[in-house]
């Protein structure tokens, strides 16, 4: 496999021909697949004004966040644009397990001609920064303070990063990307919804070139996604039962808009409604397994009444699963 620091991109892209997107912008990309490019997955589907701002941190170098509700696949489709121009692509995810020294590095003990010896051993942002990889911060509302603080210094515009212990200075690769995900733009856990979200600094916000939105999709495309991975449901019967699906996860973010519900589906959800229903041949088992049982028993009254207006049947909440 050749080596990732040697590989260059050779060849651009049109936007037209690769997104279906109506544009003449051209993008950089790799002749060759290595193994940290992503899978491509066929039945993706992109949302233009987002793709357009994930080509732009590819194309110009800019620092890209992607906000939005859970389940709608922010991470993913920065990999999926990734997987289509055969970029590098590593996701770090900011949970409170993630340390300074796991982003910086740390000196490790290891065995050199029989002997102990004390190494450095690179963490992921210097290891990131020397080649031509899009680096991923997911859940970037949930990282450390002590850990957004390392991160800043990479969001300047030239976007060096000094090692201390080593009396380093690194330089960007030229074809080093920065992107992050999260859920609330820094603005914490304002709705109870996300639990251990911070309240980011708003001069590291600032810093970020390009924020975009990606929110659940219509209805249509959100339909075909769910037939995309589950091809059984994609004949007349199948896709009028994933309309039905589809139509109660948006009443169940209407409710949880207007306060009546404080857990709403999103596309995961409903996708893993529509793999469960194939393997328990009923919807309704199939609902309570993927959804009402993450649910407030005090809220099964109106959901109940979600699922009846949509599929026409009583959801039997009280009787358990068979």
């Amino acid at each position: 496999m050749t080596d990732i620091k040697q590989i260059k991109p050779v060849h651009s892209l049109s936007v037209r021909e690769v997104f279906g997107i109506d544009s003449d912008l051209r993008i950089p990309a790799f002749s060759e697949r290595e193994d940290h490019v992503p899978e491509i997955d066929p039945v993706y589907r992109f949302n233009t004004d987002v793709t357009l701002a994930i080509l732009a941190g590819f194309t110009n170098d800019r620092r890209v966040m992607i906000q939005g509700y859970h389940g709608t696949g922010k991470s993913t489709h920065i990999e999926q644009v990734a997987a289509r121009l055969n970029w590098p692509c590593v996701r770090v995810n900011l949970d409170g397990h993630i340390s300074r020294l796991d982003l910086v590095g740390k000196d490790t003990i290891v065995v050199r001609d029989g002997k102990q010896v004390t190494e450095f051993q690179e963490g992921i942002v210097p290891w990131a920064l020397q080649r031509p990889v899009a680096l991923i911060f997911d859940e970037y509302d949930a990282g450390r303070p002590e850990v957004m603080f390392v991160i800043q210094r990479i969001l300047e515009r030239d976007g060096k990063f000094t090692l201390l212990d080593q009396n380093k200075v690194i330089r960007p690769h030229r074809f080093f990307r920065l992107f992050a995900t999260s859920n609330t733009v820094g603005l914490g856990n304002l709705d109870g919804l996300y639990h251990g979200t911070q309240v980011l600094n708003h001069a590291q916000l600032d810093r970020w070139n390009i924020v975009a939105t990606l929110n659940y999709l219509p209805r249509s495309e959100e339909v075909a996604i769910v037939q995309g991975r589950v091809p059984r449901y994609a004949d007349t019967e199948g896709t009028r039962m994933v309309q039905a699906m589809v139509e109660v996860a948006n009443l169940t973010r209407q409710g949880f808009a207007a306060g009546d519900l404080s857990t709403l589906m999103s596309p995961r959800t409903v996708i893993a409604w529509a793999e469960n229903t194939e393997i328990f041949h009923d919807p309704a088992v199939a609902f309570r397994l993927s959804y009402l049982n993450k649910c407030d028993e005090a809220e099964y009254p109106i959901i109940a009444e979600y699922f009846q207006r949509c599929f026409d049947r009583e959801l039997d909440f009280t009787e358990p699963n068979r």
